[in-house]
């Protein structure tokens, strides 16, 4: 019972950790180097885990129309997201970035709407208020009265913009990877392969529904890979200097390491994994508690101060996103 529910819970925990570990590298680095390598490393993890639990190091019998929507979920979710989102961090930190990871809640379940037929009751449109209101909350104050009336934003506007993409990017992403996922069921059994039962020559003998998560992880991060490495040597002149330069900061490559193990190679998986029990809704619901998970431990490490109102704000958020499937 609620494995989904418990999946996505898992996947909250293993986002604050990457969140907190990007911070540091992708300031240290830059977001196009960052993601780079970070998009390496996760496919050597991801090769290596296909391998022992499908037997080779690519996705099996995924076909044509796997590989199309789990590449367009990957230019959306990765290329576009994950670089909006390591920005996001340059400018207002991981904090603040993951509490704009609440839009992507709202944005699965407009999407899923859309193209899964995932029904959406009136509700939700109170739960999209709540959110949107939880996020003012924390990044809105009182202009000092020198120059500025009324209210302004306490955080940079780039930021801000970096931010809301990047939560807008996962929700839509996750919602065209459950599509991807679910034409790669139907290649499977095509094959007369059922999600219970377990690859040949696979080492781990893990269920196919779980072996294919990876896979489809796997496809993500090919192009996830391509495109920040096009963007990284196409717009910037210096682009292959960054990446040597980012590839010999020892600090920064460990906080790479760190960031892939519980972001691409965890996260990601098991976020793919979660919708496979449960609707695209519920587990981004879930997912949407990083903003009050990370609170803590980023007060701590970068000895940030946190007011009432920002913690008032990120739960009122979560709240909101919760309403949107109860």
């Amino acid at each position: 019972m609620f494995i989904g529910e418990l999946i996505s819970l898992g996947v909250a925990i293993s986002w604050t950790a990457t969140a907190l570990f990007a911070e540091v590298g992708s300031k240290r680095m830059g977001s196009l180097p960052f993601n780079t390598i970070r998009m390496t490393l996760s496919l050597l993890f991801l090769a290596l885990t296909l391998w022992l639990v499908m037997g080779v190091p690519y996705p099996r019998y995924a076909d044509g129309s796997t590989w199309t929507w789990l590449l367009l979920s990957g230019v959306v979710g990765y290329v576009i997201g994950d670089y909006c989102l390591m920005q996001g961090y340059i400018h207002i930190g991981s904090r603040f970035g993951q509490l704009f990871m609440t839009l992507s809640a709202p944005t699965a379940a407009l999407t899923g709407r859309l193209l899964l037929g995932e029904q959406m009751r009136p509700i939700a449109i109170l739960g999209m208020v709540i959110t949107l209101s939880g996020i003012a909350l924390s990044i809105l104050s009182k202009s000092d009265g020198s120059n500025h009336h009324g209210i302004r934003f306490k955080l940079p506007a780039k930021g801000i913009f970096f931010a809301a993409m990047a939560g807008i990017c996962q929700g839509f992403g996750l919602v065209l990877s459950k599509v991807g996922l679910t034409h790669y069921d139907a290649a499977l059994t095509a094959a007369g392969i059922s999600g219970d039962s377990v690859f040949a020559h696979a080492v781990l003998p893990l269920p196919v529904s779980v072996s294919m998560s990876f896979a489809a992880t796997t496809i993500r991060a090919y192009i996830g890979l391509v495109g920040f490495f096009l963007a990284l040597v196409l717009f910037n002149k210096d682009g292959l200097a960054q990446l040597h330069h980012a590839l010999n900061d020892r600090k920064a490559m460990w906080c790479v390491l760190a960031s892939t193990i519980f972001g691409p190679f965890i996260g990601v998986s098991a976020s793919l994994l979660a919708t496979q029990y449960t609707s695209a809704g519920i587990a981004q619901t879930l997912f949407a508690l990083t903003p009050i998970l990370i609170i803590a431990p980023a007060a701590l490490l970068f000895h940030q101060k946190v007011t009432l109102r920002e913690v008032l704000g990120a739960i009122i958020s979560v709240v909101g996103v919760c309403l949107f499937f109860v």
